[in-house]
């Protein structure tokens, strides 16, 4: 079935408080969505962001961001009588400094005035998530360190997880752990109301989820066995990728990674459980540089840059021979971007899912590139660009004239349409079975709105947001018109 959907992040929403949330602006953008002729809303990881506000660098791969929390959503359920916010400056962008520290001093003093009103509802949340209970200790100890990596804790008998010394801290650090729990149980609350609503309303949240996790995380700390950690439980090898169009240096992430030989031999328990519970999250799962899977780039720890890592073979069919068994009903998208080799495409082939094709890596002038819509097929997911790239009318500005020519040649450009209206119309076309267009495609926004450059830290990363007015009835009726001529409703 051909279907439709639209990249927007939950942070980039036009909310109150510097900051999109799960309140009534992301339940507009649901109607919006449907009224539009689209099927899915895609989002990047929802798990709380890391260093650089990257969701991709998170404490948690199985947590909710305390950020996304929408305050006016508690007030009507009773919950606290007010709040305020402080008026936004910059309402197209989110200020991370600002938003940290007003919305955890909120919601700090919203945990003290709920002290038992939802007693009940919480236990049954900490019963259906085995994580959250490590989640909570580890965020409690590292915010009693002063927020210091994981690496560097002060105490090696909690960082070692002794048990003296968790015994020890979940007892001094009582009231900070339920604090933590306390959070993300109304985060999840709310997402899955969202959630309840969007599927009622024909549409399919289409989530992202990194391969990999941050090396300063609970996952880390709780599951040493599953990383390639040495006898102090300090990484190894870590992950990234070689040189590259983004980057000369390559690309040094920083994430420890997977111990596949352990993973097997516990018949990757750790990661079918991961799985699982974004299979309950998302309705759609994207898992993030899927090639990581067929062979993976291991750079040593001590490396300052990915120029020296080397190319290793990853769990492939075995791992995915036990996805699709246990877990047959999860629906993925194989983020098959970078060095995609015939290893890469076998795996691929045999698990079924669909791959990626992004247009704006197309104009290269090779008839054969993969990304042009004349070599598209049916079982993949195209975009006109992904949260790292450009927008359309960005990539358009700084390209040259002879690939701007090409460009407007491959997408048959009329005189009267902008280069994002061209690019957009053509994913829609295109013989691929689901089209996603990022919002700021959709606007025709320019390069500031565009949402992450690979290989930087800072600057506009992660902080484009809609303007209130910005989606319109209009819009909405010239979307559903092209969704329903590109025979996607």
């Amino acid at each position: 079935m051909r279907s439709s959907g639209i990249l927007l992040h939950i942070t980039s929403l036009p909310s109150e408080g510097g900051i999109g949330t799960l309140g009534k602006e992301a339940y507009k953008f649901v109607d919006f969505l449907h009224d539009s002729g689209m099927r899915i809303w895609q989002v990047l990881p929802i798990s709380p962001t890391g260093f650089g506000d990257s969701p991709y660098q998170s404490v948690s791969t199985f947590a909710g961001n305390p950020l996304l929390i929408d305050l006016p959503m508690l007030v009507e359920e009773g919950l606290i009588s007010d709040f305020s916010f402080p008026k936004d400056k910059e309402p197209s962008s989110v200020d991370y400094g600002k938003v940290v520290e007003i919305k955890t001093q909120q919601l700090k003093e919203i945990y003290q005035k709920s002290k038992g009103k939802v007693t009940g509802e919480l236990k049954t949340f900490v019963r259906s998530n085995s994580w959250v209970k490590n989640y909570a200790l580890f965020s409690a100890v590292k915010e009693h360190f002063g927020k210091i990596s994981l690496m560097q804790w002060p105490d090696e008998d909690i960082r070692m997880r002794k048990r003296e010394a968790i015994k020890h801290y979940e007892t001094l650090l009582e009231d900070s752990i339920n604090y933590y729990v306390f959070i993300q149980y109304l985060f999840f609350k709310q997402w899955f109301a969202l959630k309840k609503y969007a599927n009622k309303k024909g549409i399919s949240l289409f989530g992202d989820m990194p391969i990999y996790v941050a090396e300063d995380s609970a996952d880390v700390w709780a599951n040493p066995d599953v990383f390639q950690l040495d006898k102090e439980r300090c990484p190894t090898h870590i992950a990234g990728v070689p040189p590259d169009y983004f980057s000369s240096d390559g690309q040094r992430w920083g994430n420890p990674l997977y111990d596949w030989k352990y993973l097997k031999s516990s018949r990757y328990k750790w990661w079918l459980k991961r799985l699982a519970a974004m299979g309950k999250i998302y309705d759609i799962l994207r898992v993030d540089h899927f090639i990581g899977f067929a062979n993976y780039y291991s750079i040593p720890a001590k490396d300052k840059t990915a120029k020296h890592g080397r190319w290793k073979k990853g769990p492939g069919k075995s791992f995915f021979k036990e996805v699709l068994k246990q877990l047959p009903e999860l629906k993925i998208v194989a983020e098959d971007l970078g060095a995609v080799n015939d290893t890469v495409k076998s795996l691929l082939l045999y698990c079924g899912y669909p791959g990626m094709k992004v247009l704006s890596f197309a104009f290269t002038g090779n008839p054969h590139d993969t990304h042009l819509p004349q070599n598209y097929e049916e079982n993949f997911v195209v975009y006109t660009g992904t949260h790292d790239n450009s927008t359309s009318e960005g990539w358009y500005d700084s390209a040259s004239n002879a690939q701007r020519e090409l460009a407007n040649k491959v997408l048959s450009r009329r005189k009267d349409q902008s280069f994002s209206e061209a690019m957009c119309e053509n994913a829609m076309n295109s013989i691929a079975n689901t089209c996603i267009l990022p919002m700021q495609d959709i606007l025709g926004l320019p390069d500031t709105a565009r949402m992450n450059i690979p290989s930087t830290i800072g600057g506009i990363n992660w902080r484009w947001r809609l303007k209130q007015g910005q989606i319109t009835e209009e819009l909405s009726g010239k979307l559903k018109n092209l969704n329903i001529l590109s025979g996607r409703v």
